[in-house]
């Protein structure tokens, strides 16, 4: 572990000599004095080395599975291990990137003799996903400031913090139409046993007795079936847009789209298996994410652990762009025949179209919610909205369905929208 010149006395010996040598072409004592109290302080400044810290740290947090949005508090003691006087001591702890800190600080400055234990505390904001502590960083200078060491010290029992969402349904998503094998909500074009009425036909031999129009009977004499609509189950995709540019907020500390997008598909997830659908979850990010359509209790714990500690949709952004017509391509190759997607983006850019635009010319039922993030007064924000809102627009005019989630909550958006569509 290399030590550093921190040049805190930069210049004090440039200084001295110049006021020596001024002091004795002037004869100016005062001058001399001056001198001399640069010789001293620089002699001061290099007086010592930055010792070497050995130092032992343990971490705890009180509670390592909270509720999202709530305090955990952040507990931390170091004790020097060591032989020698930390005079000069500095403590940076590891904070995961994902979490905010929301009261006090994980920064400590003190001095530490040998054998003593300093403790701090910090408070931070519960966040879904999976969350791991860095190392700790100390910094130890020796007593003038003018030297130091810098080092990375893992406690012994590694700190984690994993926030996992409750699956809260949301209103009844408006799906549309679809012809699936498996009996649920969705109205189709196939007639049979239902519960809306479809049309009659031709009495056959078999039929049973309870969808015999006795009416018609009654009326004519002549034998008719009743034919019902019937209602099926959905294949649905979550498709969340966790690209790096759609990491954008509003203003720095509200969230930003992929965490609302992120809020969103835990609640359509919900409320989808609730009412007897198959669903998907997938992400448009660097990082893989798929979990095919499924329905039951297993499928509904596996969803909910990915939604909230999948890196593919961590609150940090990745930390590359990357393409998406490959992801795109191999997400079709997934997508079962039937399958709906809801595509949960903020549309900031005409690629999250564009991957829109090709799942729907495959034949794949796309409505799209996006998390409107364009507020503010700025020029720049004014044309984000105005692109924004074109796209929207191109996309209602393909006939593609869209939620253009404001502020409210999207539980109202999909009223209004649900109310727009049935016109």
């Amino acid at each position: 572990m290399r030590a550093f010149d921190t040049n805190r006395w930069v210049g004090i010996e440039g200084a001295a000599l110049l006021a020596g040598a001024l002091g004795v072409v002037l004869q100016r004592p005062p001058l001399l004095l001056v001198a001399g109290l640069g010789v001293a302080y620089t002699a001061y400044a290099w007086l010592g080395e930055a010792p070497e810290p050995s130092l032992v740290v343990e971490r705890r947090v009180d509670d390592d599975d909270p509720d999202p949005e709530s305090a955990v508090e952040v507990s931390v003691q170091v004790r020097n291990a060591g032989s020698r006087t930390l005079w000069d001591l500095r403590l940076v702890d590891g904070v995961p990137p994902g979490l905010t800190v929301t009261a006090e600080s994980p920064r400590h400055g003190t001095a530490l003799r040998p054998g003593a234990t300093v403790a701090f505390s910090y408070e931070v904001e519960a966040v879904r996903g999976a969350h791991a502590w860095e190392p700790l960083t100390a910094v130890v200078r020796n007593p003038s400031g003018g030297r130091e060491r810098k080092a990375e010290i893992d406690p012994d029992e590694p700190t984690t913090l994993s926030c996992t969402p409750s699956l809260d349904a949301t209103d009844d998503l408006p799906l549309r139409g679809l012809t699936t094998a498996y009996t649920g909500r969705v109205p189709t074009d196939v007639t049979g046993a239902g519960l809306e009425f479809a049309s009659t036909r031709a009495y056959r031999r078999g039929d049973p007795p309870g969808r015999i129009d006795w009416n018609r009977y009654a009326r004519t004499g002549e034998l008719s079936t009743v034919e019902f609509r019937q209602e099926r189950s959905a294949a649905v995709v979550l498709l969340i847009d966790a690209r790096q540019v759609s990491y954008v907020a509003s203003d720095p500390r509200h969230k930003h789209a992929v965490e609302h997008g992120v809020d969103a598909a835990t609640e359509a997830f919900a409320s989808l298996l609730d009412t007897g659908d198959r669903v998907g979850i997938a992400a448009l990010s660097p990082t893989e994410c798929w979990l095919p359509p499924r329905s039951g209790r297993e499928h509904r714990s596996r969803g909910r652990q990915l939604l909230a500690t999948h890196p593919a949709l961590s609150s940090t952004p990745p930390e590359e762009p990357y393409s998406t017509a490959s992801d795109v391509k191999r997400l079709r190759r997934r997508l079962p025949a039937d399958a709906q997607v809801l595509f949960f983006s903020p549309l900031v850019d005409d690629l999250a179209v564009e991957a829109v635009r090709q799942l729907d010319a495959h034949g794949h039922l796309v409505t799209v919610v996006s998390p409107d993030v364009t507020v503010g007064g700025t020029i720049g924000r004014r044309l984000a909205r105005a692109e924004r809102r074109n796209r929207l627009v191109g996309l209602r005019r393909a006939g593609i369905r869209v939620i253009d989630w404001t502020d409210e909550s999207l539980t109202a958006e999909i009223v209004r929208a649900r109310r727009r569509w049935s016109r």
